[in-house]
């Protein structure tokens, strides 16, 4: 097989595994209020919690698994990591109680924890002439699966209650891991060139360059908090304010999401000519359309969270190649692994805080599209405030390169 068809089947097969392990993130967002009855919980808050155990498993072990990317064969890590997160959806689907629930949500977070570190590495190794492109095709596979998995799970949770979906996801995933076993093939390394030898060099080499990484992952992961939580968010607000249905809910929470698989490769191509301006725009806009959602009428919903899914998504890869290009391929595992972990713990925490909020509510004051204002607003203040983070991976890029 030439070396442009390797480099294509393993970026495709790398974009289905995207799709999988954003479709486990997100699929119990419909389910909330479902769960909530079955598993007879005291609040919403414990339904929500599930995402949240779900997703600090998911990013807590990034740096081990950032490291095993540098060290390790990345296909065998992805492989595995989607069979275990598949596992854990199979595990939940049986749960009777809200602690094997929970354990079963860890389960499938610590599966997916694989993915990241080692794909994004990988992409980055294969296409170092675009590699804001080639995350950008990555990337339609976290459209994929962002938007199936709340359409799918909130169709057949309404049809079939909430265990349905989630067995069903987990199966199709098993099926997944082996496919991308059989089929993917492991990363040829390229010769270590005098940057990026050394086993034992640091991640970063100056305090300077440190601080400028860990504001960065800060800030970004005030990015996070507020993408994750526009998704919780809204499935509570459409749900407790507008009257609507989990299947209802699954649809409109997935059309951010779809419009992404668009401009993902779209605006991750063009950032490869101009990461940071890019990304600014995009992220701009996706601020704006998130404070202005909840004045809207419920004909509107579904149109502006795509149009916030088309812009907010897509800043994504241009934020991770613009990491990736700043630091050694030798240590880009460790590097991705302790950022996403910043964006990932800090950030889903949002899950639990919005759903406790809005239980906080009551059912009158949840009831009310007004009192939902103030909360969209501060979000969309937490995108705005992300852009320092652009700021922080230019000094990082900079710095790197007079070393």
């Amino acid at each position: 097989m030439s070396d442009h068809l390797h480099r294509n089947r393993t970026l495709w097969l790398c974009t289905a595994l995207h799709a999988f392990t954003h479709i486990y993130q997100i699929a119990l967002i419909p389910l909330y209020l479902l769960i909530r009855r079955d598993l007879h919980l005291e609040s919403v808050g414990q339904a929500t919690m599930l995402v949240t155990a779900l997703s600090i498993a998911y990013f807590l072990p990034s740096y081990p698994m950032g490291i095993l990317a540098d060290r390790t064969s990345r296909k065998k890590l992805l492989g595995f990591g989607l069979a275990i997160n598949a596992l854990g959806f199979i595990s939940l689907s049986f749960a009777h109680s809200y602690g094997f629930a929970l354990v079963s949500a860890v389960l499938a977070g610590l599966g997916g924890s694989f993915y990241h570190p080692a794909a994004t590495a990988l992409i980055v190794r294969l296409y170092p002439e675009a590699p804001g492109k080639a995350l950008g095709k990555a990337a339609i596979g976290a459209s994929i699966g962002f938007f199936i998995a709340p359409i799918y799970a909130g169709w057949r949770g309404e049809m079939a209650g909430w265990r349905a979906p989630v067995l069903e996801l987990g199966l199709m995933g098993l099926v997944g891991a082996a496919l991308f076993l059989w089929f993917a093939h492991d990363h040829v390394m390229p010769p270590r060139d005098a940057k990026s030898t050394a086993p034992k060099e640091r991640l970063f080499p100056t305090t300077a360059l440190w601080i400028l990484f860990i504001a960065s992952a800060f800030l970004f992961c005030l990015r996070d908090f507020a993408g994750a939580g526009m998704a919780t968010l809204a499935s509570l607000f459409l749900q407790k304010a507008h009257g609507f249905s989990p299947q209802q809910t699954g649809l409109a929470v997935g059309s951010i999401y779809l419009a992404s698989a668009i401009s993902n490769p779209i605006f991750g191509g063009l950032s490869d000519r101009g990461r940071i301006r890019w990304a600014i725009l995009v992220l701009c806009l996706a601020a704006a359309t998130m404070a202005i959602f909840p004045h809207l009428g419920p004909e509107w919903f579904t149109p502006a969270l795509g149009i916030f899914g088309f812009f907010f998504m897509a800043s994504y890869p241009m934020v991770e190649a613009g990491l990736m290009e700043a630091v050694p391929d030798a240590v880009r595992g460790r590097v991705f692994g302790i950022f996403i972990t910043f964006g990932g713990l800090l950030g889903n925490l949002s899950h639990w805080i919005i759903g406790d909020w809005v239980q906080n509510l009551g059912p009158a004051v949840a009831a009310a599209p007004r009192n939902y204002f103030g909360i969209y607003a501060i979000l969309a203040l937490f995108i705005l405030l992300s852009l320092g983070g652009l700021a922080c991976l230019h000094g990082i890029h900079r710095r790197e390169e007079t070393l």
